[in-house]
């Protein structure tokens, strides 16, 4: 169910299965998911979007209320929670597929747009998207959602350099992390290229020539899906409703983030490693020797690319639920 957190910069918008229980706040308006049932894939139109780091694409049809269970919510309190982060220019939405069943397996998921994204409050100044501020507001959510029985932190790609910030300012509050298609430190290859040239579009005309050239790109992809026109407006509206500032801070990230691996692994904080088989972003190769330099729990996603929530839900649910049910029980500094 569509909800919004107030944090001190600024609302920040969710998808959350518990809304409607004392924690959560006051529902906001429609505009979620726009009725593609399936995934566009990583080289699809959504995908031209989602170029570098975004899921790009909305799994499950219908309006974000959708992502309720049956009986009008969990109650929050005594359940482990799961905190979603998207990519570059994603949204909440990209991890509408896995909300249902993660609520029906017990769990409490919350799904965010982060500042800037979406449907959530812009930062006044560049300086509000700076990956410790991100980081920061990340911490914030993960207080505020904690209750005890366990809060788990997904990242996806850009998303997931966004919640190593957060395990590494404050450990405590995490009882596991995981790494979703999200690599060690900045992209390279052709999504560093497509970076590099969507900045001078944007720079010199705008967000909606950036999308327009973003969408030609991915029509040029062999592998290039169409979606349904009804998913193709969601995403042009969700991507022109970004700050074009926040946008830009946050493809510098991509193209500047230092490898923090090892400070990661020095947190103690159990990470999971899961990726697509098919990955385009942060090549599988790159995120296996992550994966072993942190110690980490590792799974390939089949029949997935960079957006294994979308491409294959089923399988990327089963693989968190395999992972959070051997952890220990939760307890924190």
């Amino acid at each position: 169910m569509r909800t919004e957190f107030v944090l001190p910069g600024g609302t920040i918008a969710a998808l959350d299965t518990a809304a409607g229980t004392a924690r959560a706040n006051d529902a906001v308006g429609s505009g979620g998911a726009a009725g593609s049932a399936g995934s566009v894939g990583a080289a699809g139109a959504a995908g031209a979007v989602g170029a570098v780091g975004s899921a790009g694409s909305v799994g499950a049809a219908g309006s974000a209320d959708a992502a309720a269970p049956a009986g009008g919510g969990i109650a929050a309190v005594g359940r482990p929670t799961v905190l979603l982060v998207p990519g570059y220019t994603g949204s909440k939405e990209d991890f509408q597929p896995l909300l249902r069943p993660l609520a029906a397996a017990g769990y409490r998921a919350v799904a965010i747009d982060q500042r800037g994204q979406y449907e959530s409050a812009w930062a006044g100044d560049p300086a509000g998207y700076a990956i410790e501020v991100l980081g920061a507001e990340v911490c914030q959510l993960a207080a505020e959602l904690v209750t005890g029985a366990g809060l788990h932190l997904v990242g996806h790609s850009l998303g997931g350099l966004v919640g190593r910030a957060s395990v590494l300012a404050k450990p405590g509050l995490f009882d596991s992390f995981t790494l979703m298609g999200s690599g060690p430190a900045a992209v390279i290859g052709r999504r560093r290229t497509l970076l590099d040239a969507g900045e001078l579009v944007l720079a010199s005309r705008g967000m909606a020539a950036l999308w327009t050239y973003l969408e030609a790109s991915s029509r040029a992809d062999p592998g290039y899906v169409a979606p349904s026109p009804a998913l193709q407006a969601f995403l042009r509206s969700r991507f022109l409703a970004t700050d074009p500032v926040g946008l830009q801070v946050m493809g510098d990230m991509l193209r500047t983030e230092a490898d923090r691996t090892g400070e990661l692994a020095r947190t103690g904080v159990p990470v999971l490693v899961l990726h697509g088989e098919s990955d385009d972003a942060w090549l599988p190769a790159v995120q296996a020797a992550m994966a072993r330099q942190l110690g980490a729990a590792y799974r390939v996603i089949e029949a997935a690319a960079h957006s294994p929530a979308v491409e294959n839900p089923a399988a990327t649910v089963s693989a968190l639920l395999d992972f959070w049910q051997q952890l220990p029980e939760p307890g924190r500094e």
